[in-house]
């Protein structure tokens, strides 16, 4: 496999790769599993409303070996948006060859070109070592605020 990468915008012919891809990246990263008819729904529903967000896929070889979802929130501070990378994925195989750094840099162009965005933020597992090493060399960086959460349905924290 080259290392050449092509991003695109995910089509609904990509819900299955994305749908394995996140049950992976939790079953890595957390040790979880996840439901996997509520995972695919998740995944077709922001396929089929963009006002939930977006993926971007990235191909080497015309095979698709990476995902980033993004959401957005809205900040009142900043009148306007952060754009937020979720259920980032490469495969196994993929890694380390640029994959990541092609979805990132992808994002940052459109974040750059549209109007109304305040930046990119992402959250990381606290014991991902490899990933928060990954997200430092491309320029992300900690903040002040701890993240917490009162989830409603699936596990608790």
């Amino acid at each position: 496999m080259t290392d050449a990468v092509v991003v695109r915008e995910a089509r609904a012919g990509d819900a299955g790769f994305i749908a394995a891809a996140n049950a992976a990246m939790a079953l890595e990263t957390e040790d979880k599993r996840l439901d996997r008819a509520t995972l695919e729904q998740g995944v077709r529903a922001v396929l089929a409303d963009a006002a939930r967000g977006f993926y971007l896929v990235a191909e080497q070889e015309g095979v698709v070996v990476g995902c980033v979802l993004v959401t957005r929130e809205w900040s009142d501070w900043r009148n306007a948006d952060w754009w937020w990378l979720q259920s980032v994925y490469v495969l196994p195989e993929a890694r380390r060859r640029g994959v990541f750094r092609a979805l990132q840099g992808e994002l940052r162009r459109r974040a750059a070109a549209a109007s109304g965005v305040a930046g990119l933020r992402l959250y990381v597992e606290r014991d991902n070592q490899s990933a928060q090493a990954t997200y430092a060399a491309l320029g992300f960086a900690g903040t002040a605020y701890r993240m917490l959460e009162w989830p409603i349905r699936g596990d608790a924290p």
